[in-house]
């Protein structure tokens, strides 16, 4: 149950942030505001399910995020742009805190900063990634919407990415001798089945979310010189589903 929140915080907060970022002068304001309404219903689900999974009262945060991001489809249906962006930062901010929340207790001892840097990385990736591909489809809403917007976005989306495959390159480096030192010192050795499982999920790791995804952007991105935004769309359904798929496999590998 806590994975689940703890995915449903980070998406959020990456869908957010995203949103921030977003020039509101050249995306329609109907986007932001159907937008809000996904992190709407993402933010209400983790704060239901939190109430159980989440320490404390810290299921607040999540639900205070419902709230903002209900004022915010307000806001920007009125077209409010200030008013809406406010409300998109209050959601951002609140969605971050909220996924270093449900993670602290999972912290290793004395690297709870690279820890919690490392879940909202994550949570930018998936966010960053979906957020392309609903701009993408938003083309068929605004045609006349210019496409470097979208190049834009996922320009961002790839340096989030560089940044969190360096972190990954860092702390796999660190944790190859801590894992060395533990199983010198173990009393018993991984099972051959235990080892297998974390080779496959470590595997499925890199090949989607780490060395698949940038490939799927980077294709999107020249589909665009075309420019064809829908084939680009459909690229970005697939790079979705890899940055899913990648980020849900590292969050089980934490826990194990």
């Amino acid at each position: 149950m806590s994975l689940l929140v703890d995915f449903l915080c980070r998406f959020g907060w990456g869908l957010a942030a995203a949103l921030v970022i977003t020039p509101a002068t050249l995306v329609p304001a109907g986007f932001f505001r159907t937008n809000l309404l996904v992190v709407l219903g993402l933010a209400t689900f983790a704060a239901l399910l939190g109430g159980q999974a989440m320490p404390a009262a810290t299921w607040l945060f999540p639900a205070a995020a419902a709230v903002a991001a209900w004022l915010g489809s307000i806001a920007w249906f009125a077209e409010r742009i200030r008013g809406g962006r406010l409300c998109c930062v209050a959601t951002a901010a609140l969605l971050a805190a909220a996924t270093v929340a449900v993670d602290a207790p999972r912290w290793q001892t004395g690297a709870g900063g690279r820890d919690a840097a490392a879940a909202l990385l994550s949570g930018l990736v998936t966010g960053f990634t979906v957020h392309c591909m609903l701009l993408g489809h938003w083309y068929l809403n605004a045609p006349g919407m210019r496409v470097d917007v979208l190049r834009r976005m996922i320009d961002a989306t790839l340096a989030v990415w560089a940044v969190q495959c360096a972190a990954v390159a860092a702390a796999t480096a660190g944790g190859a001798a801590v894992a060395a030192a533990t199983a010198a010192g173990a009393a018993a050795p991984l099972t051959a089945t235990a080892g297998a499982t974390t080779l496959e999920l470590l595997s499925l790791r890199w090949l989607a979310g780490l060395v698949g995804l940038p490939v799927l952007l980077w294709l999107a991105r020249e589909t665009l010189a075309i420019p064809n935004t829908q084939s680009a769309t459909g690229i970005l359904y697939v790079a979705c589903l890899a940055a899913i798929l990648g980020e849900l496999t590292a969050q089980l590998l934490a826990a194990a």
